[in-house]
């Protein structure tokens, strides 16, 4: 913007502001208010990884509250590292109870991530449901959103305590990986989702 209109813009606006009352208050606030800045959404694909305690409720009535609740905190701090030790993002300040959600870009990751989580639950003595799926997912600041993510937490929900399970799209993603083993759990109906 040249000077000349850049200053012409800044005495109008304060010609406004002195005759705000005589003016039409909602026009000149939209004009004159100075707009919030909201952090734009982005969208893309990721590889999702969910992590649950199984039993958190039989773990807690068993080890008492506050026991239960320091080893949770010290099994997160442990899943974190080996989330971000492994290429993922653990995705901070989402509620998820006993559970922990990461993002990565590489499928081979996500199950490496996996994988290792359900060695430190089980080496703590908290089992963990552990669920991958891949998709489309919405990121606004450090958090992720969308069906992708549901479907991770879904898949997690049908894993045997410190067994991993992925979906079809990640196997796909990862068949070429070397090491990577799948054994083949069927078609499996997911609440909320329509197609297994």
């Amino acid at each position: 913007m040249p000077a000349w209109l850049s200053w012409t813009a800044r005495r109008a606006r304060r010609g406004l502001r002195k005759r705000r009352r005589a003016i039409i208050p909602f026009l000149v606030d939209e004009w004159v208010a100075p707009r919030e800045e909201v952090s734009p959404l982005r969208s893309g694909t990721a590889v999702i990884l969910f992590a649950d305690i199984a039993d958190s409720t039989a773990l807690t009535e068993r080890l008492g509250d506050a026991a239960f609740r320091a080893k949770a905190r010290e099994l997160d701090g442990a899943l974190r590292g080996v989330i971000r030790e492994d290429g993922g993002t653990a995705i901070e300040g989402k509620l998820l109870g006993d559970g922990v959600l990461a993002v990565f870009t590489s499928a081979r990751q996500a199950i490496e991530a996996a994988l290792a989580c359900g060695a430190a639950g089980a080496s703590g003595g908290l089992p963990l449901h552990l669920g991958v799926h891949a998709g489309d997912v919405i990121r606004e600041e450090n958090n992720v959103y969308g069906g992708a993510v549901n479907i991770a937490s879904r898949i997690s929900g049908l894993s045997e305590p410190g067994e991993v399970l992925v979906s079809d799209t990640v196997r796909g993603l990862a068949r070429t990986s070397a090491g990577v083993r799948f054994e083949d759990r069927g078609e499996q109906a997911l609440k909320g989702v329509g197609e297994p």
